[in-house]
C-alpha cells in the first residue's frame, strides 16, 4: 500500500479498553462505487497515495490500514436529546475505523457513518442514504470555507442498497461516509459511565483527552475540571462560528457535541437564507429548542450537562468556574468570527466591537436581507463597494472607520451560499439522471472560495 512518508498510524482508543466501544463488522455491501475522495484532507495523515481501488478497499469494505487499530469499534455513550436523557444510544451506524497523525501533530479520527449495524442500532439498518452523504460533503466543504472548525468529509462511497425512509421518497440509494475529525470524545460519553455511577471510567475518558488531545491539562491538579474548562471554550468558539456562518445544527444534543468542539454530523442542518432568529433546521424541531438564535443556549446547555458528568470525579467549584468562561469565550470568539465574515480588522476596543457585533445582527433583522449576500456587499467595509440601504446608513458609518483586511483575496472570486432549494437541485440531478458535474462544480465553487481566503 503506497502510504506516504507522512502517514502515521496511532491506535490510543483501542488501549482505554472494552467500557468505551465495542468490536464491531462493517456491512458487506454489494457495490462499492468511489463518489468522492478529498485528496487535500487525506494528504494531511498521509492517505492522498492510495489508488482508487486501495481507497475502496479502506474506505468501502474497510480492510485494516497498516498499523492501525485491527478491528472497528462502536462508540458507548448516552445523551440527552432535546434535553430528555436517553441511555440507549451509542454508535447505530458508525464506528472508529482508525486514528492517525496529522502534519501538526494532533491525533486525527477516521470514523463512519453508514457502515452497518452495531450493538446500538436499535432496529434500524445502520445505512445511510447517498442524498445524507452528499449533504454533509456539501456542509462540510462550505462551513469549512466561512471558517467553522469542523469534520472533514474524507469518503463518499455509494453501497448498491435500496434503503426505506420515512421522511424522504424511497426506495432511496445507500452510501458509506468516511470523516477524518480531530477528536470522538461526546460529552455523552461522560454522560454514560456518570449514568452508572462509574467514576472510574469518567476519570480514564479525562486522562486520555488529557494525554491525547489537552496536554496543557497533563499536569493540572484537577483535570476534570480543566477538561471542562476547554471544553466549554471550544465550544463557545464553535457556536460563535455557526453563528457568524448563518447556519443551523439542526440537533444539537448532547452526543453531538465533542469536547475538542469541531462540528460533525450534519442530518437537518441548514444555511439560513435570511437572518431569523426563529429558524430552525429539523422539521420534528416543534419548540423550535435548537433555533439559530438559540444555539449558543442549547450548546451552554449541554456543557452544564458535562459539568454534572465530572462531578462524580471532581469538586463543584472548579466546575461551576469553567462553565463561567462560556460567555465571554463566546462573545470573544462571535466578534472575531463576524469581522472575518466581514473582512474587517478589530479594534482595539472590545466592548465597542461587540457593540458593532450586535448592531451588525440589528441591521440583518431590520432589512430581513439575503445573509451571504450582504456579507459579500460589505465585504472589506471601506473598500467595498456596497451601498447602503435604508436603515444601513449609521451602521455602515461605523464599519467603514474599521480598516479593511486584504479585501482584494475575493477579488473575482463567486461567494457560495448553500440554500436548501440548491441542495435539493444538486441531489435531483444525481437521482434522475446520476449526473454528478453540478455537485463537483459547486464543490470547486466552495474550494476556490476557501482558498481565496486563506
Amino acid at each position: 500500500m503506497p502510504v506516504s512518508d507522512r502517514y502515521r498510524p496511532a491506535q490510543p482508543f483501542a488501549d482505554l479498553g472494552p467500557a468505551f466501544s465495542d468490536p464491531v463488522l462493517p456491512a458487506d455491501f454489494p457495490k462499492t462505487i468511489l463518489r468522492h475522495r478529498n485528496d487535500r484532507a487525506a494528504a494531511s495523515v498521509g492517505l492522498e497515495t492510495l489508488t482508487d481501488d486501495e481507497w475502496i478497499a479502506h474506505f468501502g469494505r474497510f480492510e485494516p490500514l497498516p498499523g492501525g487499530m485491527g478491528e472497528p469499534r462502536a462508540l458507548r455513550y448516552h445523551g440527552h436529546q432535546f434535553r430528555h436523557y436517553n441511555p440507549d444510544l451509542g454508535d447505530g451506524r458508525g464506528f472508529l475505523f482508525a486514528q492517525l497523525r496529522a502534519d501538526d501533530g494532533r491525533l486525527l479520527d477516521l470514523s463512519t457513518k453508514g457502515s452497518g449495524q452495531t450493538p446500538y442500532s436499535r432496529a434500524g439498518d445502520g445505512r445511510l442514504t447517498l442524498k445524507g452523504g452528499v449533504r454533509e460533503v456539501l456542509a462540510t466543504a462550505l462551513l469549512e470555507a466561512r471558517g467553522v472548525s469542523t469534520s472533514k468529509s474524507l469518503s463518499l462511497i455509494e453501497t448498491g442498497e435500496a434503503l426505506v425512509r420515512g421522511d424522504e421518497p424511497s426506495p432511496t440509494r445507500s452510501a458509506v461516509l468516511v470523516r477524518l475529525s480531530h477528536g470522538h470524545l461526546r460529552f455523552g460519553m461522560f454522560q454514560r459511565h456518570a449514568y452508572h455511577r462509574d467514576a472510574e471510567a469518567i476519570s480514564a475518558l479525562v486522562d486520555h483527552a488529557a494525554e491525547h488531545y489537552l496536554p496543557a491539562i497533563a499536569d493540572e491538579s484537577d483535570r476534570a475540571a480543566m477538561l471542562l474548562s476547554h471544553a466549554v471554550r471550544n465550544t463557545a468558539r464553535l457556536t460563535a462560528q455557526w453563528m457568524a456562518a448563518g447556519f443551523v445544527h439542526g440537533v444539537l444534543n448532547t452526543d453531538n457535541v465533542t469536547v475538542m468542539g469541531e462540528s460533525f454530523d450534519y442530518g437537518p442542518y441548514r444555511f439560513l437564507p435570511r437572518f431569523e432568529p426563529g429558524f430552525t433546521a429539523a422539521y420534528f424541531d416543534h419548540s423550535g429548542l435548537y433555533a439559530f438564535a438559540r444555539q449558543p443556549e442549547a450548546v451552554f446547555w449541554n456543557c452544564r450537562a458535562l459539568g454534572a458528568a465530572l462531578s462524580l470525579v471532581t469538586e463543584e467549584d472548579g466546575l461551576i468556574a469553567a462553565l463561567e468562561g462560556f460567555e465571554g469565550a463566546y462573545q470573544a470568539s462571535l466578534r472575531a468570527a463576524l469581522f472575518a465574515r466581514l473582512g474587517i480588522v478589530p479594534g482595539e476596543n472590545a466592548a465597542v466591537d461587540l457593540d458593532f457585533v450586535r448592531e451588525t445582527f440589528s441591521v440583518l433583522e431590520r432589512g430581513g436581507q439575503p445573509w451571504e449576500p450582504f456579507f459579500g456587499r460589505w465585504f472589506g467595509g471601506a473598500a467595498s463597494e456596497g451601498v447602503p440601504l435604508e436603515g444601513e446608513a449609521d451602521w455602515v458609518a461605523r464599519l467603514r472607520a474599521y480598516a479593511p483586511d486584504r479585501p482584494e483575496r475575493l477579488s473575482g472570486v463567486a461567494r457560495p451560499d448553500l440554500l436548501y432549494d440548491e441542495i435539493e437541485a444538486l441531489w435531483e440531478a444525481i437521482d434522475e439522471r446520476d449526473d454528478w458535474g453540478p455537485l463537483r462544480e459547486k464543490l470547486a465553487e466552495i474550494d476556490a472560495f476557501r482558498v481565496a481566503l486563506s
